[in-house]
């Protein structure tokens, strides 16, 4: 062997989704509505503006940018921050990696709930930081009476928690969430004493959350080691621009810029996103209709005799099969691709428009005939 691998990564294939050409595709969690003529419009005027200034670097800290995302989860959670209490990225997945390359890194340790995002296992990994999953309870939610042991034992840098969860949809009560923040006071790693675990409540799909639950942005102002990620993938229907972001204390932000790369922000990127930005109004319309499918689709699972995880997100994770990539190949041979993941049994299927929807069950009532 002449070239110096890394021993961590023998033998490992990249993250990633099949991308398959089907006529329904249900496996990604994307929205399936494509942006509207005037958002297209307003994006192609503001990238081309900032095509102009190609030959400059972009503005590294993206302040106008920032105002933008303050203003529009003010709106969305009723939660005011300042433009320097957000911070952005290529994605909810570069967001991640900035907190980790921050506060996690070799000897500190990275903790989460199992099922969960099985991206949070490679952060750790990419980051050279320990990874723990503890297991959650058979309905997906969180052991509580086992957090604080948890803890000490394991006296994690970073917990990442996902809220709705991603594979089974589950979201976290404010009384769970002041739960885990309660006992993370003081049990942050070793060579911290005294130091608190910091808590990442991945809110990707936060915007699809059932009437009554609130976003973990509200309990911001009682904890500073409290940080709660976003996307514009989900509700916005914008999975191919790239931008995620979070709200968590200046001291947080300001340690994650000392990390991030030059730049790391396109003028392209800054453009289209503050131009989608323009239209959260329109975008977020949509939201009302997919948590409708949701729901409908939860439904009509259940009337086939299937089990259901309760879901507040644009998914919904079914089962039980003995054999689910069995029910996973036939879908797909009648076109229809949805995701096999999450708990052994278990399958996942995003809501898509009606009519994909109703392609979804054509085939899957015939698979199960």
């Amino acid at each position: 062997m002449t070239i110096p691998y890394r021993p961590a990564l023998t033998g490992l294939e990249p993250y990633g989704a099949p991308q398959l050409d089907v006529p329904v595709a249900l496996n990604v969690n994307e929205n399936p509505y494509a942006p509207s003529p005037a958002l297209i419009a307003d994006i192609a005027k503001a990238v081309s503006e900032a095509a102009a200034t190609l030959n400059r670097y972009p503005d590294r800290e993206f302040m106008g940018l920032r105002e933008d995302l303050a203003d529009y989860l003010a709106v969305e959670s009723g939660v005011r921050l300042s433009p320097e209490q957000v911070w952005a990225a290529n994605g909810s997945n570069e967001v991640m990696l900035h907190l980790l390359l921050a506060f996690a890194g070799p000897g500190r340790t990275v903790m989460s709930f199992s099922p969960t995002y099985s991206m949070y296992h490679e952060y750790a990994r990419d980051t050279d930081s320990t990874w723990v999953a503890a297991p959650r309870l058979e309905n997906f939610a969180l052991d509580l009476d086992r957090i604080e042991s948890a803890f000490d034992e394991h006296r994690p840098a970073i917990i990442l928690l996902a809220s709705p969860n991603n594979p089974t949809g589950t979201a976290l009560t404010e009384q769970e969430l002041r739960t885990v923040l309660e006992a993370s006071k003081g049990r942050g790693p070793r060579d911290a004493e005294g130091a608190d675990c910091l808590v990442v409540v991945d809110e990707a799909y936060g915007e699809f959350r059932r009437d009554g639950v609130p976003s973990a942005l509200k309990l911001l102002a009682d904890y500073d080691n409290l940080v709660v990620s976003r996307t514009m993938s989900k509700a916005f229907g914008a999975a191919g621009l790239r931008l995620g972001y979070f709200g968590a204390s200046t001291e947080i932000v300001d340690q994650v810029r000392i990390v991030r790369l030059p730049y790391h922000l396109s003028a392209i990127t800054q453009a289209a996103a503050r131009a989608a930005l323009d239209h959260a109004e329109e975008q977020l319309a949509q939201v009302e209709t997919i948590r409708e499918g949701r729901d409908a689709m939860a439904e009509r699972l259940t009337s086939l005799g299937l089990d259901v995880a309760p879901s507040d997100a644009n998914f919904v994770m079914f089962g039980t099969f003995p054999d689910r990539h069995r029910i996973f190949t036939e879908l797909l041979d009648r076109g229809v691709l949805i995701r096999e993941v999450g708990p052994v049994g278990w399958l996942r299927v995003s809501v898509g428009t009606p009519e994909e929807n109703e392609t979804f069950f054509a085939a899957l009532e015939e698979v199960l005939a």
